[in-house]
């Protein structure tokens, strides 16, 4: 089984589609068995390539996802579903076609939507804040979790109430500007051939190039 064009497979899809592609077609894709697509898969998601459930279905391939969670990316032809603030601040800087995107969202603090036109050259002007609620040590103890605690508000006063009535402790907020230029190179060549991900000294160089500094993001 060849897993490498597994792994580009299934990341050009989400790049080109906005979806993952079905099991079945990645066999014929890639002449294997259904079963060795699905082995194949798994081995992916135990490297954190991809986020998947038990029946090997394929929930994330970071910076997409395959199911609305809380956050509309639009491109000229193509929706996406971002995981998180991060992710979908992420997409632009991965799709070849769209210099732009549209971001879309409701601060789950009060529910007021918004929607940032985001692209490669520079962030875009907000006084939004994003709000990670879960350490970086600890991401990927449940990253579906996680992901849906990437979030953001309209003001800090919305994420203090959104804390209290979710009865949670206060992570890292950080402004739209410091989040677009962490996503904006995170995920640089996952879509090309041989991508590696960072070894942890190589996390640690980017997120401190980018200025998190913070315990709060060790061992990204």
């Amino acid at each position: 089984m060849d897993v490498e064009g597994l792994r580009l497979s299934i990341y050009r899809s989400f790049a080109e589609t906005g979806a993952p592609p079905k099991h079945d077609d990645i066999a014929s894709q890639l002449a294997a068995t259904t079963d060795e697509v699905v082995a194949g898969i798994r081995l992916l998601a135990e490297n954190r390539h991809l986020v998947i459930d038990s029946d090997a279905t394929i929930l994330m391939a970071h910076p997409f996802s395959s199911i609305p969670r809380g956050f509309s990316v639009m491109g000229k032809k193509t929706l996406w579903w971002g995981g998180c603030c991060w992710d979908s601040f992420a997409i632009p800087h991965l799709v070849p076609n769209d210099s732009e995107v549209l971001v879309a969202t409701q601060c789950p603090g009060c529910g007021r939507p918004e929607a940032w036109l985001v692209d490669r050259t520079a962030p875009p002007e907000s006084d939004w804040l994003a709000h990670f609620l879960v350490p970086a040590a600890r991401m990927w103890d449940d990253v579906v979790y996680t992901c849906s605690n990437q979030r953001l508000f309209c003001s800090q006063d919305c994420i203090d109430d959104w804390l209290v009535s979710n009865g949670q402790s206060r992570g890292y907020v950080m402004d739209v500007e410091t989040l677009w230029t962490l996503a904006s190179g995170w995920y640089a060549g996952r879509l090309d051939v041989g991508y590696q991900r960072r070894e942890p000294s190589e996390s640690a160089a980017f997120l401190q190039a980018v200025g998190l500094t913070d315990t709060f993001w060790g061992t990204a």
